[in-house]
């Protein structure tokens, strides 16, 4: 297992956020990985470990999750906020380039970022998610975000998760299902099990529901033509159709592409195939400024 520093940084409006930094000595390049909607730094852990090797690998909490602070203000749970945190966190570390790996809100931020700092993307990576978002999968997600209940141990803890995700992860064993649980769960005062992300995250959601996804992202995705971009699909995902890659594909007919087997939403990337396809993509890119 590779070492990784705490850094915090402050974002725009001030708050303390959080990045795993699993630093190198002399890196090929510097990958920032950016986790989905209710999702932290953990979930990459076993994929910074495999990249640590080589690269300098950053793992970024969004505002609300993990150890980043929790915002009073839920309207700024939004991509746009999310897109200036990341900025402030590059600044913070002075990276004048990176490679983006984004699971599914972190590819809607990967996609925004590289359409808005192109200079600064070197390539990306992005996980089960386009520029159109499928509408069934979105309510699939907002149901469970948006109904949270409270779990009273850790065995309860998992069940939930295993009825929530068993249809995304129907090959996962016992020991995938407690890794999973242990990075959506964190423990209380009390020892008690509850989510690792402000409830609140479920307002905007909620209550502006047109705004919860931006409304349209082929702009930004025709802005990464010039950017070498790998992405990914779960063959059983109901948030990135085959149809939206399809159109992606003919934007940008240089973007590779991988589709993981029995998956849905999202693949963890740490899959033997989702490990060989980026390990490809990075072997082939030109070095990047660290």
């Amino acid at each position: 297992m590779h070492p990784y520093k705490d850094y915090w940084f402050e974002s725009s409006d001030g708050l303390n956020l959080y990045a795993r930094d699993y630093r190198h000595s002399s890196p090929q390049a510097t990958i920032l990985c950016i986790p989905g909607l209710t999702r932290n730094s953990a979930d990459f852990s076993r994929l910074c470990d495999h990249l640590a090797d080589r690269f300098r690998v950053i793992s970024v909490e969004l505002r609300g999750r993990g150890n980043s602070e929790y915002d009073n203000n839920p309207e700024n749970y939004h991509p746009g906020v999310y897109v200036q945190d990341v900025t402030s966190l590059l600044d913070a570390l002075r990276l004048e380039s990176v490679i983006l790996i984004g699971t599914s809100l972190g590819g809607l931020i990967s996609m925004l970022l590289s359409a808005m700092q192109p200079d600064r993307i070197a390539a990306a990576v992005i996980n089960d998610i386009g520029p159109q978002v499928n509408q069934q999968g979105l309510d699939r997600i907002k149901a469970y975000v948006c109904n949270q209940s409270s779990v009273a141990s850790w065995q309860e803890a998992e069940q939930r998760t295993r009825e929530i995700l068993g249809r995304e992860y129907p090959d996962f064993k016992d020991d995938d299902w407690s890794f999973i649980t242990r990075n959506l769960y964190r423990e209380n005062g009390s020892g008690q099990p509850v989510l690792n992300y402000d409830p609140s995250i479920s307002i905007l959601l909620e209550q502006r529901q047109d705004d919860s996804v931006p409304p349209d992202l082929w702009p930004a995705f025709e802005a990464m033509r010039p950017i070498p971009l790998l992405v990914f699909r779960g063959e059983l995902s109901d948030i990135l159709t085959r149809d939206c890659v399809a159109k992606m594909q003919q934007i940008k007919s240089d973007m590779h592409f991988t589709e993981i087997a029995n998956c849905g939403h999202a693949p963890l990337l740490t899959e033997g195939e989702s490990l060989t396809a980026i390990d490809n993509f990075l072997n082939a890119l030109p070095t990047a400024k660290v």
